[in-house]
């Protein structure tokens, strides 16, 4: 069978906002069962909205795809901020924390490198 993929899939950026969001599920998966429906919702949320941000500005215009990569942003930092309290309400141990926000930072900074780049290269098409 022949493999459909799309554009954005090659993007490592979206590839990295995937690895973030298996993560991001199995840690959710040992909060608390009062957590199913505030944090862990809010986390997974955020974590997705990363991926699906990038996914649906990319091949639009690179003004288009510049404005969902700051939506995209906007999720990074509530992702810190749900790792955060997960943190300080001991559902996440100090080192998954950590690792969390070193893969959100990368993230930060991919996202940001492509913005400077998208602004660089002011053609209608990321293509």
């Amino acid at each position: 069978m022949k493999e459909i993929k799309f554009n954005f899939e090659d993007l490592k950026v979206y590839q990295k906002s995937l690895d973030f969001i298996d993560s991001a599920y199995k840690q959710t998966n040992k909060f608390p069962k009062s957590e199913d429906y505030a944090l862990s919702s809010q986390f997974k949320r955020a974590s997705v909205s990363i991926a699906l941000n990038i996914a649906e500005g990319s091949g639009d215009t690179n003004a288009q795809f510049n404005r969902f990569l700051n939506i995209s942003n906007g999720s990074i930092k509530e992702c810190v901020v749900c790792s955060t309290i997960a943190k300080r309400l001991n559902y996440l141990s100090e080192d998954a924390d950590y690792d969390n926000r070193l893969r959100l930072e990368e993230l930060s900074k991919m996202t940001s490198g492509l913005q400077k780049y998208l602004k660089t290269n002011k053609g209608n098409s990321n293509n």
